[in-house]
């Protein structure tokens, strides 16, 4: 059974930066295409960045191009979210998420998205 574990959320101030990470146990996580989410008080939950299965096709949503990169490292069953510059808007908890195991295709759909982490909080000061 596919579980996910965040780890390395944390407060910051503007400008500064986190590395998250997004830990798989119980099966192979490059059978999976993996997105990072986020969700404020108030707010739906939007999708951040998605990393196909091979690690190549990567994609990010319009907020966090130029300041987050999504990364993969199949050896240590992990997926990494590296964020700079951060600013307040960005203040959220961050969750990631599997495709179906052997789908290819990234998506921005949380309801395509059938294995959840519990999350890890991001908080970044003006």
């Amino acid at each position: 059974q596919l579980q996910l574990v965040e780890s390395g959320g944390g407060w910051v101030h503007s400008g500064g930066s986190l590395r998250l990470s997004c830990a798989a146990s119980g099966t192979r996580l490059d059978n999976f295409s993996i997105a990072w989410f986020r969700q404020a008080p108030g707010k739906l939950r939007e999708a951040v960045s998605c990393i196909d299965r091979s690690g190549v096709a990567t994609n990010y949503a319009d907020s966090v191009k130029g300041r987050f990169t999504i990364s993969r490292d199949n050896v240590a069953n992990t997926v990494y979210l590296d964020m700079n510059s951060l600013k307040p808007d960005d203040t959220a908890i961050y969750i990631c998420a599997t495709r179906p195991k052997f789908h290819t295709l990234c998506d921005s759909a949380p309801g395509l998205f059938p294995n959840w982490g519990q999350g890890t909080q991001v908080t970044v000061s003006s």
